[in-house]
């Protein structure tokens, strides 16, 4: 029993170590893709906050015209992590919602916190997102660096 132990645990490992990249551009992608779509068909439970933060960071901006393009990227953030080679602009982008998303913990601390470092539902739903991180920096870490010429 001792040595079957072993060989079972390197033989689970090696089988997660394969499943982790492709498990996590996956996991991405239907987190994205859906919420993203969610947005679109004007369905998402994310939609008051989303609205009360634009109204307080772009509010030149027509609500309607900025949903549906942040539904849009969402929704291509998530479809481009499904493709091989492009995960560094997938990252990018990741970035850039996160920021996004993390902002109403700032400018809409009513909605997001119940008292300090006691969230609400809508700021544990932002919180959240450092599992996105988490699984983002999985995939980054697989790549391969690039390559310089050598000279300039």
């Amino acid at each position: 029993m001792r040595r079957i132990v072993p060989i079972f645990d390197r033989f689970i490992i090696a089988r997660l170590h394969r499943l982790e990249a492709p498990l996590a551009r996956t996991a991405i992608f239907v987190v994205y893709f859906w919420f993203g779509l969610l947005k679109l068909a004007g369905v998402s439970p994310a939609g008051p906050l989303v609205q009360a933060l634009a109204a307080r960071t772009i509010p030149g901006v027509p609500f309607d015209t900025f949903y549906a393009l942040f539904a849009a990227f969402e929704m291509a953030i998530g479809a481009i992590f499904l493709i091989r080679g492009w995960e560094r602009a997938a990252i990018f982008l990741l970035g850039l919602h996160l920021v996004t998303t993390a902002m109403p913990l700032l400018f809409l601390p009513a909605v997001t916190w119940q008292a300090p470092l006691v969230p609400t539902l809508e700021g544990q739903y932002i919180i959240k997102n450092i599992l996105i991180v988490a699984v983002a920096v999985v995939i980054g870490s697989k790549l391969v660096p690039m390559q310089t010429d050598g000279g300039a």
